[in-house]
């Protein structure tokens, strides 16, 4: 029986992993990422004993801070929308999997991700709950290790199947929040750790319109509360070095070119122009049909045969061949 190392919160995903993996005839090793509170932690620990599954625990808190909360915090106070769930992945999560893995001679990693693997490529999950944009800094040599057992399913399939195997976690509610932020409050939370900006100018069309309370408070897309001569107003750029917001109407957010810096390639670097499409927000419902171009210094220039809304700086753009992904690298600028 081969032994496969799952990455266990014992949640509803992650316990339904365990189960299928178990009836593929894996020795399921489970590794519990403690980051929060000592409860969380417990429940993990009654939740895989209960299902016969031996639990590692690892403390990844300094690493989450090195990997993930810096650079959010960073990230945030330049103007930018960080996804640290991007940035947890590859430099944190999977990199504990795959040293517990080694550890304890297993050669296959698993998460419950709702995406595919399959020959070392990554692949969109059912289009309901695809969470491949997150995967998307993967590197190869990661991926050709990673099992992805509910990539197949519907997250309303995975809590069938949870009731189906008599799971307590059947009816755990789904964690939606920043795991190192548990209140949701990001804003407090950076305020914890940084001197923050004061408040500044909003400007629309080059003329200041009101003062908006810090730049972290806002990302681009965002619509501003309010109307300015009736009618409704969004974030289109952050401008940390002017302290200032600036403003657009909805058919001024959209852009056809988008340029992203630091592109990981889950691919062959390409020679030259390929067409793809692009993801350029964990959403689902916009997904255009581009010409990508890899330039000098690890970038990438996407053109997009329409207009994609809003791309932020500091959120990923992620390409795709139908349902492969291609790769992703972080939003610098857009056109």
């Amino acid at each position: 029986m081969s032994k496969i190392v799952l990455g266990f919160s014992g949640g509803v995903d992650s316990a339904v992993s365990a189960v299928l993996l178990q009836k593929a005839g894996f020795e399921v090793h489970g590794l519990y990422l403690d980051n929060t509170d000592e409860k969380t932690r417990l429940e993990a620990i009654a939740s895989a004993e209960r299902m016969g599954i031996e639990l590692a625990v690892y403390d990844v808190r300094a690493e989450l801070e090195e990997k993930v909360c810096a650079p959010f915090c960073e990230s945030y106070l330049r103007g930018e929308t960080p996804n640290p769930c991007i940035l947890c992945n590859p430099a944190v999560k999977f990199r504990a999997l795959l040293a517990e893995a080694d550890r304890v001679g297993a050669e296959l990693v698993a998460t419950g991700h709702y995406a595919r693997t399959e020959q070392g490529a990554l692949y969109k999950g059912r289009s309901a709950n695809d969470q491949s944009y997150m995967l998307c800094r993967l590197v190869r040599e990661q991926v050709a290790r990673v099992m992805l057992p509910l990539g197949r399913y519907e997250k309303k399939e995975v809590r069938a199947m949870a009731e189906d195997f008599s799971l307590p976690a059947a009816h755990k509610p789904d964690s939606m929040e920043i795991c190192f932020v548990p209140d949701k409050d990001y804003v407090s939370w950076i305020a914890q750790r940084r001197s923050l900006p004061g408040p500044g100018d909003f400007v629309l069309h080059g003329k200041v319109v009101g003062q908006h309370e810090g730049i972290f408070r806002y990302t681009v897309g965002q619509r501003k509360s309010g109307l300015i001569d009736g009618r409704k107003v969004y974030v289109s750029r952050i401008d940390p070095g002017r302290n200032t917001v600036e403003l657009a109407l909805w058919e001024e957010l959209f852009r056809r070119e988008v340029a992203a810096r630091d592109f990981n390639w889950l691919i062959d670097v390409p020679t030259g122009p390929i067409r793809a499409s692009v993801r350029v927000r964990h959403t689902k419902w916009e997904e255009p049909k581009c010409t990508v171009t890899p330039l000098s210094g690890g970038g990438v220039r996407i053109v997009c045969d329409e207009p994609v809304r809003a791309p932020a700086p500091g959120q990923s753009a992620v390409l795709y061949d139908g349902q492969r992904v291609l790769g992703g690298g972080f939003i610098a600028d857009s056109k």
